[in-house]
């Protein structure tokens, strides 16, 4: 195998307005490697891959690639290069098929015009190649995210790739989905080709990658091998500082009032009869596998889809048709994608904070933009959100931050109940700390939190309380305190049993 590194950037640095990105950074990929690249967000690794990928020129540094120096004027040219990039957000055209998103604007032609069977059957070859099981003349549009995710993979390796960059790729896969990625990934690297695989998920990394290299505040910190080393040092290189990672919550009172009560809640399609209790000042954990109906119990409860059961507010029953009724019994929703539901991204931070309470701040048909200002600002103070101001928008921040701007819309509007699905998604280790901290502070005031989560590993850090769910039915409820992940996990895969079986009530301590 070659000396020379298939991809080398030494020295490189990019300022935006008001933001020095990367400052002085290295990176080197081996032939036949994975290569994790790590780092909280805005450590700089999405630059460094625009960089590399030809997006933005670098400031300063030099990129070479097998030796050989390399400036890329844009991506197509990076991908002449045998340079292929995998961002977290995917660049497909929904209306058109399979076959031609992967071969977008390199269509085999006939007599000047798109040769459609010809572009089918060279679609139909490298997915076989490739043993990805699609049909190259499907419309994106009715492809699952899994399923969108390997037409990514597929454009990306149509080139003569040698160096592919994966931005998050597992973010919104099963395990199952995952596994074919991690086959698809091992297939792909050889002797003459690399891997740079970007990830907040530490055990992902410690099975798919050899080497790790970690940036912090947008400087190179260190590369290490991935056999010698621990995720408790990764993580501390990455965040400057060691993190607990064994933290369980201090056992709560027991005679606190309870703030929400379900029962029965059931919907047409998946959930049948889910009762659960929420206390004054609990954070309760909601586990199970995908399709178990974590988010679906969410959404229901918030009236963002139809439902029946009963729903009691502090002793009181309420009926809640859609979010807006939630809302006005005092309960916030953050959904799973804060993104889509949760932010304005094209909209500056005090108008998100404010989203949810600006006919408070309206007088006569005008809003006070003062007032606004005042209150997003103490939010920013509080929250500890890293905006330049309050009239930056949205879409500029990190994850963590983002996500903080929405805990600050609920709190704004002084909700009792904050219900938050996945709260650390896509968010990298030392902000998930943050947020933990943050839900810890706002339970400590009184605040009750559902906080549901596919990271067993979260749920024990937070939760007081964990309801266990599978195929749309609670099938056990656990006091954290002696619960393992192993525990967790048999209860989530306990399948079968019939809607009219009891189910363990959300105020006992081990329903198993």
């Amino acid at each position: 195998m070659s000396t020379t590194p298939l991809l080398r950037a030494s020295g490189v640095s990019k300022e935006f307005p008001g933001v020095r990105a990367l400052d002085d950074v290295q990176l080197e990929l081996r032939h036949g490697e994975v290569l994790a690249l790590v780092g909280e967000n805005g450590a700089g690794k999405s630059t460094l891959m625009k960089i590399l990928s030809g997006i933005h020129p670098a400031d300063a540094g030099t990129l070479e690639i097998e030796g050989a120096p390399f400036a890329p004027s844009g991506p197509r040219a990076a991908n002449e290069l045998g340079i292929s990039t995998i961002h977290q957000e995917f660049h497909l055209m929904p209306d058109l098929s399979v076959a031609q998103n992967v071969f977008a604007g390199r269509e085999p032609r006939r007599a000047g015009f798109m040769d459609d069977r010809a572009l089918v059957r060279q679609a139909a070859d490298l997915l076989r190649r490739l043993d990805i099981p699609l049909d190259p003349r499907r419309r994106v549009s009715e492809l699952s995210v899994a399923e969108q995710q390997m037409v990514e993979i597929a454009k990306a390796l149509s080139f003569d790739t040698r160096v592919l960059i994966m931005d998050e790729p597992t973010a919104a896969l099963n395990d199952a989905e995952v596994r074919t990625l991690f086959r698809l990934v091992r297939d792909f690297v050889t002797p003459r080709t690399g891997v740079v695989y970007i990830s907040h998920r530490m055990d992902e990394i410690n099975e798919i990658s050899d080497r790790i290299t970690v940036l912090r505040d947008g400087r190179y910190i260190d590369t290490l091998d991935t056999p010698a080393t621990t995720t408790r040092e990764v993580i501390a290189l990455m965040v400057g500082r060691q993190i607990a990672t064994d933290v369980r919550p201090a056992p709560a009172p027991a005679d606190r009032p309870v703030v929400l009560r379900v029962e029965g809640l059931s919907t047409k399609k998946l959930l049948r009869d889910v009762s659960f209790d929420l206390h004054e000042g609990e954070i309760l954990g909601f586990a199970g596998l995908m399709g178990a109906g974590r988010t679906e119990v969410a959404r229901a409860l918030v009236g963002a889809d139809p439902s029946t059961g009963a729903v009691e507010v502090r002793g009181r029953r309420v009926t809640i048709r859609n979010p807006a009724d939630a809302v006005g019994h005092g309960i916030g929703y953050l959904s799973e994608d804060r993104k889509r539901y949760g932010l304005l991204l094209d909209q500056d931070v005090a108008s998100n904070v404010m989203l949810s309470s600006l006919r408070r701040e309206t007088r006569a048909g005008f809003v006070r933009d003062g007032a606004v200002r005042r209150t997003a600002a103490d939010m920013v103070r509080r929250l500890g959100i890293k905006t330049p101001s309050v009239r930056q928008r949205a879409k500029n921040l990190s994850g963590g931050n983002q996500q903080k701007i929405v805990l600050a819309k609920w709190l704004v509007r002084d909700c009792d109940v904050l219900v938050v699905d996945e709260p650390t998604r896509g968010i990298d280790v030392g902000a998930k700390e943050e947020i933990y901290e943050l839900l810890e502070s706002l339970a400590a005031q009184g605040k009750a939190i559902v906080m549901i989560s596919s990271e067993l590993p979260e749920v024990l850090r937070l939760a007081e309380r964990i309801v266990v769910m599978c195929e749309g039915r609670v099938t056990g409820v656990r006091d954290n305190a002696g619960t393992t992940q192993h525990d967790l996990m048999e209860l989530a895969t306990r399948f079968g049993g019939t809607a009219g079986e009891p189910h363990p009530s959300a105020t006992t301590g081990d329903a198993r």
